[in-house]
C-alpha cells in the first residue's frame, strides 16, 4: 500500500490563522501556502499506509483523554543560528502541547520517533528564507498577541504536492460531571492591522 506523510498538529485559529499564513508568504517564505498556521505535536513522519487505522485509533485514544486548556501567543523569537526559523512563541499552553506530543510520540505507540531537536512549541512564520527576510517577520511580528481555548487536535497528510490537508480532528473528551471548560476570548493581534495586506510576494 506505499507510506503516506503525517503530522499532528493544533490548527491555529482565525482570524489569526490566515493573518499570519499571509505574513509568513509575504515574507517570502514558499511553503507559506501549502502548510496551515499551527503548533506541531508530531513532525512530519512517514508510516506505512496499512497503518493509518492504528495511528488514528492511538490519537483517539490521546484526545479522549485530554481536556481543554488556555493558549496565549505573544511576540516573537528564533532558533537562529541552529535552525533558520522564526516563530511566534507560545506563552501559555506550552506545558500542555509538551505532555500531548509525548503522548502521541510514546514509545509503544504507532507514532513512536525521536526528535532531531528537543520540543519546543512554537507557531513558525518563517523558515529557510534569506536572513534579510526572516529579521523583517521577527521585527514586524513582535508585538503580535492572541489566546483561545485549545478544544483538540487534528491529524494532517502532506500530498504529492508538498501540501498539507486536514485528515481528521480530534476532540477532547468531555469534563467530569458538572465542568465546563472555560472558553478564552479572542485577543486580537496588538498593533497589527489584521486588514493591512501581507507584503508582495516547516512544520
Amino acid at each position: 500500500m506505499g507510506t503516506v506523510t503525517l503530522g499532528v498538529s493544533i490548527a491555529v485559529p482565525e482570524p489569526y490563522g490566515s493573518f499570519l499564513q499571509e505574513r509568513r508568504a509575504g515574507f517570502g517564505d514558499p511553503a507559506a501556502h501549502g502548510i496551515p498556521t499551527h503548533v506541531t505535536l508530531l513532525p512530519p513522519t512517514e508510516v506505512d499506509a496499512a497503518a493509518l487505522p492504528a495511528v488514528e485509533a492511538h490519537l483517539a485514544q490521546v484526545a479522549a483523554e485530554g481536556r481543554p486548556f488556555p493558549m496565549r501567543l505573544e511576540g516573537t523569537g528564533t532558533f537562529r543560528p541552529v535552525s533558520p526559523v522564526v516563530f511566534v512563541k507560545i506563552v501559555e499552553g506550552a506545558e500542555e502541547c509538551m505532555l500531548l506530543q509525548e503522548r502521541i510520540r510514546a514509545a509503544h505507540g504507532p507514532c513512536a520517533r525521536e526528535l532531531l531537536f528537543p520540543y519546543h512549541p512554537h507557531v513558525t512564520v518563517a523558515h529557510g528564507i534569506d536572513e534579510e527576510a526572516m529579521d523583517r517577520a521577527f521585527a514586524e511580528l513582535k508585538d503580535f498577541e492572541a489566546a483561545w481555548t485549545i478544544n483538540g487536535f487534528a491529524l494532517y497528510e502532506q500530498g504529492a504536492d508538498g501540501v498539507w490537508r486536514l485528515d481528521r480532528e480530534y476532540p477532547f473528551g468531555a469534563g467530569g460531571p458538572g465542568e465546563q471548560p472555560e472558553t478564552a476570548s479572542p485577543v486580537l493581534p496588538r498593533q497589527v492591522d489584521l486588514t493591512r495586506p501581507a507584503a508582495p510576494s516547516p512544520w
